[in-house]
């Protein structure tokens, strides 16, 4: 079977995709027949050792993986061979067969296909997770979330107007925006073209945003800071950007703000049974119209390298899904 490798850390550019050995499962493992597989920046990350979580080499990049069960380890209950599936991991995705854990993998509801599958479990867990668990947001309050036309920046456009906020959705051109505004943004600011602080002020008559979800770090992270209003919270979410802000803690201080850090990764090893039911209800929403995964790019296995540079680049408009098989 085919496989792209990560045989040793370091640019995207370097990888290749091979002919290796079909997958088999040990005790408590399944193994997935890969019909598609979503991209996420940590993706680009892991390939150069620069996520938190280094695999051992070799391996595959790929973190959301949808497809049919091939095969079942022993002592695995609940699930079988034909089943269609997906599964949230942190590697193995861009190959056309993949070795992951049972207790992580999820039967997909009769509606789902797999190209929305494989949009659907790290975007909408993490956003939900920010939101719900991190963030606690309450029906009523106002959320900014930068970055909203992006991979996980547009689920949590979608998760806020449904949990009952206000959402002004922050991106770098009209085009992103009118995305935005398709599935629910109530206020738009274009971040490249105006004063992100002063618009804020304008949007909220001067009270400032409850809730900031940043995915992108950079130079927006301190006006969108200095926009919280008394008690907001500050959800990090990540730094597509490529820049690590550095935040003075007394603009937290004066209005009793919280600096909130969001990672799903280590929660879902923490907090199993929680992820769980998030999950079912994410599940549930989607089953129901109300989470709308959009896919912006399919790409075949075969053109792994386009597809990574849409996500690097951040010129995806939502997701983008290497279509395997």
């Amino acid at each position: 079977m085919k496989a792209v490798l990560v045989r040793e850390f370091g640019p995207p550019e370097q990888l290749l995709l091979e002919e290796v050995a079909a997958k088999h499962a040990g005790a408590g493992e399944v193994v997935i027949a890969v019909k598609a597989c979503g991209l996420n920046f940590l993706d680009a990350l892991i390939v150069q050792g620069k996520y938190q979580v280094k695999p051992p080499l070799p391996f595959s990049p790929g973190a959301e993986v949808a497809g049919v069960i091939r095969e079942v380890g022993s002592g695995v209950s609940g699930l079988a061979i034909g089943m269609r599936v997906l599964v949230a991991t942190v590697y193995g995705g861009f190959a056309e067969e993949a070795v992951m854990p049972a207790r992580g993998v999820i039967p997909l509801p009769e509606q789902m296909d797999f190209v929305s599958a494989a949009a659907f479990p790290i975007a909408y867990a993490t956003s939900y997770h920010a939101l719900k668990d991190r963030a606690q947001l309450k029906a009523g309050e106002t959320l900014l979330v930068l970055g909203a036309a992006g991979g996980v920046g547009l689920t949590a456009v979608e998760l806020g107007k449904i949990m009952g906020a206000r959402v002004i959705a922050c991106a770098s051109s009209e085009e992103k925006l009118a995305l935005c505004r398709q599935y629910g943004a109530d206020a738009l600011i274009n971040y490249s073209s105006g004063d992100l602080r002063e618009r804020v002020k304008e949007l909220t008559q001067g009270k400032g945003v409850d809730v900031v979800y940043d995915p992108v770090g950079g130079t927006y992270a301190e006006p969108a800071v200095r926009s919280l209003a008394y008690q907001g919270r500050y959800l990090v979410i990540g730094f597509a950007s490529g820049e690590i802000p550095k935040i003075a803690l007394n603009l937290l201080l004066l209005k009793s703000a919280s600096l909130v850090g969001v990672f799903w990764g280590a929660y879902a090893q923490a907090a199993p049974a929680r992820v769980a039911a998030n999950f079912t209800e994410l599940l549930g929403w989607y089953t129901q119209g109300r989470l709308r995964p959009h896919v912006c790019a399919q790409y075949p296995l075969e053109r792994f390298h386009e597809a990574l540079d849409v996500v690097m680049n951040r010129k995806a408009q939502g997701k983008v899904v290497l279509v395997i098989a």
